[in-house]
């Protein structure tokens, strides 16, 4: 399995990243894990073709996590002429969401006849879903988004990749991140508690109790980006825009 970091920013683009998106390869199967705003761009910097995507996990409703939904389907239909079916994963109400943003910013654009079938599919906390030769189990954590925000376990191939979304510490990581072979960690501060997201201090404190066999810093903020030379765990790397893993 390769992963690589499309977007490894916060919301607002500390540090000059990209917002939060994530590609996996696999035995001829690419997915995403999770599509902000700017997912297109930094796939096309990357050379990778949003034509092989065929499903994408959305772990909340935040625009810096699911709103490159809106130019993906626009760049579909209008660019690559997409024929090939694609799967969208995520919270409850996530196809309203998706159709809002897009008559938002592109009015007319939900309404075009699309060449190609698209399924949306909502989570149900612990339950898993079976998106082709990919399983997701989503587990319920802490971070207001209109809709249940959810850490995800991806399994494939026999590899395990888990996401914490964006979130404060809650129990529910350590199900989702035990035994993974990678798991991506949410880290906006460093030491600060910052409202509805985790610290490195917080992660450090846990690495253990995670049970990851490796463990991946993202979603980086302004003071988590100047101490990031201060993370020394073997265990942890910290994610760049463009880095690529070998799970």
């Amino acid at each position: 399995m390769k992963l690589t970091v499309v977007g490894s920013g916060d919301a607002f683009g500390s540090g000059g990243r990209l917002q939060t998106c994530f590609h996996v390869a696999m035995a001829g199967e690419e997915f995403l894990i999770d599509c902000g705003a700017t997912s297109l761009i930094g796939m096309q910097r990357l050379g990778l073709d949003p034509q092989r995507v065929s499903s994408i996990f959305i772990s909340h409703l935040h625009g810096d996590h699911f709103s490159g939904l809106v130019w993906w389907m626009i760049h579909s239909h209008h660019v690559t002429r997409r024929t090939r079916p694609l799967t969208i994963t995520g919270p409850a109400g996530i196809e309203e969401r998706v159709v809002t943003a897009a008559e938002a910013l592109f009015p007319g654009s939900a309404k075009v006849e699309r060449r190609f079938e698209l399924r949306f599919i909502e989570y149900t906390q612990g339950e898993s879903i079976e998106v082709g030769p990919v399983r997701v189990t989503p587990y319920e954590v802490r971070h207001p988004s209109g809709a249940p925000p959810y850490a995800l376990r991806i399994e494939t191939g026999g590899k395990i990749v888990s996401f914490s979304g964006d979130t404060e510490w809650v129990e529910s990581l350590i199900t989702a991140a035990n035994g993974a072979d990678l798991f991506i960690a949410e880290c906006f501060g460093f030491n600060e508690p910052r409202g509805y997201h985790m610290t490195w201090r917080e992660i450090e404190k846990h690495l253990d109790q995670l049970g990851a066999k490796r463990v991946m810093l993202t979603h980086m903020g302004t003071e988590m980006l100047a101490k990031c030379s201060e993370v020394r765990d073997p265990r942890v790397l910290v994610a760049e825009d463009g880095m690529i893993i070998d799970v």
